[in-house]
């Protein structure tokens, strides 16, 4: 009987990489319940299992790691609307928002940061989401252009359009959160409320005539 292998070591970089990442998860765990601002660097370290002065061999401060979550947090908000990006449109409303759906409640804690922090909390932190939110609006923006039916449109005008879906996109995602009981009739009426806003602002988009001097 031979010998079982023996599991390949693991890489330096990969074990770094492993430790950043439960130092993120660390942190946002943390401020779902107080909040970002009163998290420690300390609590954090020892939450992944490290001593404090090792917790700068991954971020310069704990405002950068918040910086990161908000990064992270947009990076599943992106990926929330890529159906949507890719064919805007008031037939594919419903199922955006239900590829919106699973991933607020796959990632709750993420997105409650977005909700919590965005507008309170570490100054630096809600700066980094506010930009994070206008590359979004602007990739959106450069989306629309590719449609045919918009090629006339002038970049202000894309850029209002793009504006008002991801607000609605957002807006949608913080009334998730306030639904206590994921499938219940709350949930289904926050859907179909943002279904409606949705079709609305496209449908919108549909009937505007780009100005010309």
């Amino acid at each position: 009987m031979s010998a079982a292998p023996t599991p390949a070591p693991t890489s330096r970089a990969a074990r770094k990489e492993r430790t950043r990442q439960t130092l993120l998860d660390t942190a946002l765990s943390l401020s779902t319940e107080r909040g970002f601002a009163n998290v420690s660097l300390r609590e954090v370290a020892r939450g992944a299992g490290i001593v404090p002065t090792a917790f700068y061999r991954h971020f310069a401060s704990m405002d950068e790691l918040g910086i990161e979550l908000a990064a992270d947090t947009m990076r599943v908000l992106r990926s929330a609307l890529r159906e949507a990006r890719r064919t805007p449109g008031p037939g594919n409303a419903r199922a955006s928002l239900a590829a919106l759906l699973t991933q607020v409640r796959a990632h709750e804690a993420a997105f409650r940061f977005l909700a919590r922090e965005r507008n309170g909390g570490q100054p630096e932190v809600a700066r980094a989401i506010t930009t994070e939110l206008r590359l979004l609006t602007r990739e959106l923006a450069v989306d629309l252009a590719r449609i045919p039916a918009l090629a006339d449109w002038d970049s202000d005008d894309l850029g209002t359009a793009a504006d008002l879906l991801v607000t609605a996109m957002l807006q949608i995602v913080l009334d998730l959160l306030d639904v206590d009981r994921p499938g219940s009739a709350a949930e289904a009426e926050v859907l179909a409320r943002g279904e409606k806003q949705m079709r609305i602002v496209v449908l919108g988009m549909g009937a505007w005539k780009p100005h010309r001097d």
